[in-house]
């Protein structure tokens, strides 16, 4: 177990995430030149019958609860960025990513040649082997699915240390598991994105609501029209500091409306945003779509706003949005955030509790809320889905930030974490609405195997048959806190 790249001296990076909640040193960081050395790694700490060690893979490190992390004496975490390499392959329309890259650096490579991956995040200075061991979800998730479901393969180090290509047609199980699996089954290493001809601008419009129901009834028609916007996301705007806040990194002149200003102290307002992307010489057709759309909605009609900015500043808003904060000092602060995927049936209870237990005048930061559709997934995949069947269900994403004194362990802090935890105790058990499925948490974080068991319901069976076969020593992901390492036992290896 002995490498040149194994750095047990400076271990506190590994220890720090965005989240800022748990910080634990590993006992030692790999950087690996290749994918070759973590599968060495990896197996040889797999046959040890002297060392229990656990190795977590860590990308950019935007995790929230130390996902990523794994703690000294016996944890060892794997810098991923160390892998890097992006292939274009223009003629069969995808890239050839390896897992350390960040996705904005994907956009880049890619817009290169015109064209760019379909599915995205919000953020993009995230690295692609940590999303898709999530999902990766965005406005355009209603379209063209997760970023799980626009990978064609990987190549993946399993916890017995075998270093292997997968994709529907070749390991199928390790690639189904892989996808949203939490880091349980592999570290993906490499993966195969697929491309689209990139638009030239991007027609971004945001148009508000003070009716739950109509701001729901809108999104869901718009998420199932024909020939309909390209990315929809929606937002609740629960006091005057998040509508102050609402154009940062949107880039209008058209100012704020005053009654809203004055009126988000009172009430919560909605906030449906789409935008349609489009060629230069598609200019007419956008707007015809564009109007068509924005005909069938019922929103305030004084408060429409549009703009028109490039397809890569469309997608590097949030970067926008951190360059402010960074600015201000608030970036790196604590940030105990939420995100779950509510039952379509659940959507208008959810955000009556929220408000319930979290006061809206003390709530800093956005509160994301817009309809997914099922069918855009691929359930052999591991990433949890509400299990009521309904083809929508919605994402809410309680992206909060703490002071900065606020860290774990603080009076604040804990109050914080038990709203979350009460927030996410309602919502999974609240069922009479829809045959006894509920809520799920997306990027999830439990800390008991029968919370866990929980989670994946109906596919913990599955979850298991997988553990066993690809990561039988429980090794892999140990922030996760799903199972206990387990000590070497020679029938595994036979």
């Amino acid at each position: 177990l002995d490498s040149p790249r194994l750095d047990s001296a400076d271990t506190a990076a590994a220890a720090l995430d965005f989240g800022r909640i748990y910080h634990h040193k590993p006992a030692a960081i790999l950087r690996p030149v290749d994918a070759e050395e973590i599968a060495d790694f990896v197996r040889a700490a797999y046959v040890s019958s002297e060392l229990f060690l656990t190795v977590a893979a860590r990308g950019a490190g935007h995790s929230i609860y130390g996902q990523a992390q794994a703690r000294a004496p016996d944890g060892v975490v794997v810098d991923m960025r160390s892998l890097r390499g992006i292939e274009i392959r223009k003629s069969e329309m995808n890239a050839d990513v390896a897992a350390g890259e960040l996705w904005a650096d994907v956009l880049t490579e890619s817009l290169k040649v015109g064209l760019a991956p379909r599915s995205w995040t919000d953020y993009l200075f995230l690295t692609v082997g940590g999303t898709l061991s999530n999902a990766g979800i965005s406005g355009q998730t209603f379209r063209h699915g997760p970023q799980i479901t626009n990978t064609l393969q990987m190549e993946i180090v399993t916890g017995t240390g075998e270093l292997r290509n997968c994709s529907p047609t070749e390991n199928e199980d390790l690639f189904y598991a892989a996808m949203g699996g939490l880091g349980q089954f592999g570290i993906i290493t490499k993966a195969r994105i697929i491309l689209e001809p990139a638009p030239d601008r991007v027609r971004w419009v945001r148009i508000f609501y003070n009716d739950l129901q109509q701001f729901t009834t809108d999104q869901e028609l718009i998420v199932t029209m024909n020939n309909s916007v390209d990315y929809l996301e929606g937002f609740v705007v629960l006091n005057n500091k998040a509508m102050h806040s609402w154009s940062v990194g949107f880039p209008t002149e058209k100012p704020l409306n005053e009654s809203f200003v004055h009126g988000a102290g009172n009430q919560a307002y909605f906030c449906i945003e789409i935008a349609k992307y489009y060629k230069h010489h598609e200019t007419a057709h956008m707007n015809k779509v564009m109007e068509t759309v924005i005909s069938k909605l019922s929103f305030i009609q004084s408060s429409i706003y549009s703009v028109e900015v490039s397809y890569f500043d469309f997608l590097n808003r949030v970067h926008v949005e951190e360059l402010n904060l960074r600015s201000n000092g608030l970036w790196e602060v604590p940030h105990p955030w939420l995100n779950m995927f509510i039952p379509q049936a659940q959507i208008h209870h959810f955000i009556s509790n929220l408000t319930k237990i979290i006061p809206r005048h003390a709530f800093n930061g956005p509160v994301l809320i817009y309809p997914l559709l099922r069918s855009k997934w691929n359930t052999n995949m591991s990433a949890v889905l509400p299990e009521d069947k309904n083809e929508i269900f919605y994402v809410v994403g309680l992206l909060r930030s703490a002071d900065p004194h606020c860290s774990s362990g603080t009076s604040c802090m804990d109050k914080l974490l038990l709203q979350n935890q009460e927030i996410v105790e309602i919502s999974t058990t609240m069922t009479e609405l829809t045959n006894g499925a509920g809520a799920k948490q997306y990027l999830p974080y439990y800390t008991r195997e029968s919370q866990w068991k929980n989670h994946f319901g109906s596919q913990w069976e599955r979850f298991m048959q997988r553990k066993a076969r690809y990561d039988p020593l429980n090794m892999l992901a140990p922030g996760q806190r799903i199972l206990k390492r387990k000590k070497y036992n020679t029938s595994a290896y036979q």
